[in-house]
């Protein structure tokens, strides 16, 4: 089939930004939907800028040739702008970007910037292979954009051309027509989808538990992370109603696992819970917060075991337990959804555990979850 025409092109570009269908706009110009498809993706599905094309605010080969000739004769940079009638910084952009004072020439810098306007642009992972392989290495380890951006620069900290914003990695594993990654990385994604969009359910309302202790009576030391020691806890569900414990101390957001028999009685969890607390030195375990899930109906005996006072959460409020929440997204990587947990051995809830306490946490300054105890236990 024949490439489309010069005026098929742009009237394809008109409907697009006009906001028809991709199908609508096949029908219009007889053509097939993987034709019109094709040239949306191979552009970015941006209208690409014609050879022919220039904009008038852009400076001109002729506005370039007075900016030389004006170097030449040591004309300042707001002399020349006044007789363009152009904004000074407009000209001393223009000149510091193409050489400076001494090197400017204005062929070579309106080739220059032609060669720059050109859309789409290609992607820095594209460009750059170290870096792509790089990248490609930590989402292998299921990193995740924002914290390989930030380990680039500490990693390489005077190479400037080892250095992607985190946007650009999701645009490469997102957007069609601009992947650089390969494209099976998007699963190593916290969320697992190969799309953006915005998802939330509620959380289902579980039977009310005695003599529940709520958030709203937690010590404002538990609330502003003052002290290590104080743990938030909830159950990851899979199939066949097994479960896994999952625990997160708040300040270190230390990750420790467990396993739960199936069924999740309270007895059950209790006494798992109890085992697990006994790997940590007694000073690390103040307190615990928990959801209301009928799997704490035993809370009480285990206060009194233990020493530990549990606080729940209101209902419908994971936000109350942030860091237990997000620790337990990234869990679904190494354990996912609809999947049988009770085949996990402890080593491998240990091994999970592990991976996660030695990856970088923005929100301990890059440190790991595993250097930040250690500091506190010194």
């Amino acid at each position: 089939m024949e490439r489309l025409s010069d005026s098929e092109r742009g009237e394809l570009w008109d409907r697009w930004e006009a906001g028809e269908s991709q199908r609508l706009i096949s029908r219009r110009l007889g053509r097939s939907p993987s034709t019109i498809r094709t040239q949306l993706v191979s552009s970015g599905w941006k209208r690409p800028v014609a050879v022919g094309e220039w904009c008038s605010v852009r400076l001109s080969l002729v506005d370039r040739e007075e900016i030389s000739r004006g170097l030449a004769c040591d004309e300042s940079l707001r002399s020349i702008a006044r007789r363009l009638g152009r904004s000074p910084s407009t000209v001393s952009r223009e000149v510091k970007i193409n050489g400076g004072h001494l090197k400017y020439r204005a062929t070579v810098a309106y080739r220059a910037s032609r060669r720059r306007a050109k859309r789409p642009k290609p992607m820095k992972l594209a460009e750059c292979p170290r870096l792509c392989k790089a990248v490609e290495e930590k989402l292998g380890s299921w990193w995740s954009p924002g914290q390989i951006s930030r380990w680039l620069i500490r990693a390489y900290p005077d190479d400037e051309e080892m250095r992607v914003s985190h946007e650009t990695i999701y645009q490469s594993l997102f957007v069609q027509g601009r992947g650089a990654l390969r494209k099976e990385l998007w699963r190593s994604l916290r969320t697992g989808r190969a799309i953006r969009r915005p998802q939330g359910r509620p959380k289902s309302t579980k039977g009310r538990i005695r003599d529940m202790v709520m958030i709203s009576e937690r010590p404002a030391e538990i609330e502003d992370r003052a002290v290590p020691g104080h743990w938030e806890g909830d159950l990851i569900i899979g199939k066949h109603k097994s479960a896994i414990g999952t625990l997160v101390e708040r300040q270190t957001r230390y990750v420790m696992l467990f396993r739960v028999p199936k069924g999740n009685r309270a007895e059950d969890v209790r006494i798992a819970l109890t085992d697990t607390i006994k790997k940590l030195p007694e000073h690390l375990w103040q307190s615990l917060t928990w959801d209301q899930g009928t799997e704490m109906a035993q809370h009480a005996k285990f206060t009194v075991d233990t020493g530990i006072q549990v606080y729940f959460c209101d209902p419908k409020s994971p936000w109350q337990r942030g860091s237990n929440e997000n620790t337990n997204g990234l869990l679904r990587q190494y354990f996912p959804k609809g999947t049988d947990l009770s085949r996990h051995t402890q080593d491998d809830l240990d091994q999970a555990a592990y991976s996660l306490n030695t990856r970088p946490r923005q929100t301990l300054g890059d440190m790991t979850p595993s250097d930040k105890l250690a500091q506190v236990l010194q």
